[in-house]
Formats: structure tokens, C-alpha cells, sequence
């Protein structure tokens, strides 16, 4: 499939399958599950491997496209892709063989389960799972983690969890595993459509067929630039909605919005710039080398959103002040995406150790 015909194809299911919910998404906790089925169903989460970094490419765009109208659309779709990226370059073949090609089709969805470990390798916080030998080559799973988005009956996660001897293990999971009990997290400030649950894990057995790692600590080295990667399109995507919304506002109240200090060219120039950046880290051969720089555009884009938000507010004026408002949604959004791990305060953390060390003895938190 041609790019061109791709993007239209997407723009089609935007229009029909998710731009009529997004109140209902927003406002009452939707689940996005048709608009995320029709997009595995239309080929749109599956990798071309016809041109080198394609297939990340055109994640990217897909994230960011979705973003410009739904926010917590586009976290669902950044989660299940983190999740296809887990199978992928994995040396498990059989979850390759079984769970990927549902992931990729639309018949089953992914959440990312790495909130806490990316706080652990940062230094933040400790390690909620643990893992205890079962002596048949799989493990009992035992702890709680407290948030982890896009699940459901039909989803798999990932986790890391420790054992008594300080090795550290990936993990590839079924919503559906015995012994692990899910509760809906809701009453958020926004994105309470995006399935966050809190999973406590009750001597979850654990079988070698869910290991994607027996070595977390180089796992997570492997996974961590596309795991940022992929969130930097969600911060695009909304900082072009806020564009859009202050030139349609231009002209309220006799055009006075053309006195505030962030006009739309100003915003839209700095998101040309981060979008053509974030393109090309997408097609380079060396991704999993630009940490550094991937760590430094993810920040910038967060100080971006927050700036379009807030500016989108001001040029909507009253009619902004509503709470189902496209500005006051893309305000709350805003404020998500600030604090999605890695948050502006982690990513400052990492940003100014990579500074002051060298990257190859960096960790994704030390």
C-alpha cells in the first residue's frame, strides 16, 4: 500500500470510527475498542519492511494523526505498539508465533505494564513484582502494580519483577491469568477512556512461554528509544489540534487574540521543527543509539504541548471555559501527557545526568 493511499486510509477511519465518540470517550470513559479493532483489521499496526524504518514511520504518523483528534485514542495506540515492539524483538518465538499476529490484526490489543520499571531505572521508586522460581522453568508472580493502561479480556501486558537473588525479568502477559485481579483506576482528570487498571498479582504462574527477557536490565535497553519514540507523536498531534483551534478563533471578539504573546505561527514553527526530527530518528538505522537525543525531543515537545494548550485556552476565551470544550480537553490532555512516564520531572532528571555523563553508562535512569 502506497503512503499516500495509507494516510487517506487512516483519515477515513478517524472520521468514522473515532471522531463521532470522542465526546463520549472524554467525557464518560469510552473505550475506543472499534476504532482501535478497525485499525488492525485495515493492516495500519502491521510492519513494511519495503523500505528501512517504514514501519516506525508510519507509527509515528499513525499516533500522531489519531492525537490531533483524541488524545487518549492515541495513549491506547502508543501502548499496544510498545507492546507489538516487546513481541517483536523478542527471542520468544512462541508469543511470536501466537500472540503477535493478533496484535497486529486487531483481535487482540496490548498495554505496556512499564511505568513502574522505568521509575526503578531511575532511581524514583522500587520494584512492585517479584518473582519466585516455581522449578519447572516459570515463576510465581506476587505484587501490585499500581497503573497500567489498555487492558481488557482480549489484552496482554508487559512486566518486570525481581527475584530473591536480584534478577530482574521481562514478562509478557495475559489479562486473563490466573491469579491476577485487575481493578479500573477512573476519576482521573482526563483520559479515563484509556482502560487503566491497578493489577495486583496473587502467585500469578508465570510459564518460560511469557518470558520475553531473562535479562531485564539489557531488555530495557533495547526497547527504550521506541518506547519514547512512540510517545512524541502524541504531544505533535496535539500541539497541531491547539494550532488549529487558534486560527479558527483568530477573529473573536474583534481579533483582539492577535495582542497575546504565542500566536499560531509561532507554535507551529517550533512543531515543524520537533515533527522533523522526530521523522528522521524514526527512519535511523541507529534508534536504539539516540537515546540521548530522544530523551531531549520528547522534553521539548512536553514544553510545547503545555504552551499550545494553555494558548489555545486564551484565544477560545469564554467559550474555552467549558468543560467539554475542545481547549479545556486539550488543556487536561496537556496535563497527561506532562506527567505520562516518563514525566517532565523524570525526563528533567535524565536529561541533565546524560549531560553530565557518558551515555554508554547511562541506563534508561542512571
Amino acid at each position: 500500500m502506497s503512503n499516500t493511499a495509507r494516510q487517506q486510509q487512516l483519515h477515513d477511519i478517524i472520521k468514522e470510527k473515532l471522531r463521532p465518540h470522542v465526546r463520549q470517550i472524554d467525557a464518560e470513559g469510552q473505550y475506543p475498542l472499534g476504532y482501535l479493532q478497525a485499525l488492525g483489521e485495515a493492516g495500519l499496526y502491521d510492519a513494511d519492511g519495503s523500505e528501512p524504518g517504514r514501519s516506525i514511520r508510519d507509527r509515528v504518523r499513525l499516533i500522531e494523526m489519531t492525537a490531533q483528534t483524541c488524545l487518549t485514542s492515541a495513549f491506547n495506540i502508543w501502548c499496544h505498539l510498545a507492546a507489538v515492539t516487546y513481541v517483536g524483538t523478542s527471542d520468544n518465538e512462541r508469543l511470536k508465533q501466537e500472540v503477535l499476529p493478533g496484535l497486529l490484526d486487531g483481535r487482540l490489543r496490548g498495554g505496556t505494564g512499564l511505568s513502574n520499571p522505568m521509575k526503578y531505572y531511575a532511581g524514583l521508586d522500587q520494584l512492585y513484582l517479584k518473582a519466585e522460581p516455581d522449578g519447572e522453568g516459570g515463576y510465581r508472580l506476587q505484587g501490585t502494580l499500581p497503573m497500567v493502561s489498555n487492558l481488557g479480556e482480549d489484552h496482554w501486558f508487559a512486566a518486570v519483577a525481581e527475584t530473591a537473588d536480584h534478577e530482574r525479568i521481562v514478562f509478557f502477559l495475559p489479562c486473563t491469568a490466573q491469579g491476577l485481579h485487575r481493578t479500573e483506576r477512573v476519576g482521573y482528570l482526563g483520559l479515563n477512556g484509556s482502560a487503566t487498571y491497578a493489577c495486583v498479582f496473587n502467585q500469578v504462574e508465570a510459564g518460560e512461554q511469557w518470558v520475553l527477557s531473562q535479562d531485564a536490565d539489557s531488555w530495557i535497553r533495547q526497547v527504550r528509544s521506541i518506547f519514547i519514540l512512540y510517545q512524541i507523536p502524541l504531544g505533535l498531534g496535539l500541539v497541531n489540534a491547539c494550532i488549529e483551534t487558534m486560527r479558527k478563533s483568530a477573529a473573536i471578539q474583534g481579533g483582539c487574540s492577535q495582542y497575546l504573546a504565542v500566536q499560531p505561527e509561532h507554535l507551529e514553527e517550533a512543531l515543524i521543527q520537533l515533527r522533523e526530527r522526530t521523522y528522521m530518528l524514526a527512519v535511523s538505522p541507529s534508534l536504539s543509539a539516540s537515546w540521548s537525543e530522544v530523551l531531549k525531543l520528547r522534553l521539548q515537545t512536553v514544553h510545547l504541548t503545555l504552551q499550545a494548550a494553555q494558548a489555545a485556552m486564551l484565544f477560545q476565551g469564554s467559550a474555552g471555559y467549558q468543560q467539554n470544550s475542545g481547549p479545556a480537553r486539550r488543556l487536561r490532555e496537556a496535563y497527561f501527557y506532562a506527567n505520562l512516564t516518563p514525566s517532565v520531572r523524570h525526563l528533567e532528571k535524565l536529561n541533565r545526568l546524560l549531560s553530565n555523563q557518558d551515555q554508554g553508562n547511562v541506563t534508561i535512569g542512571q
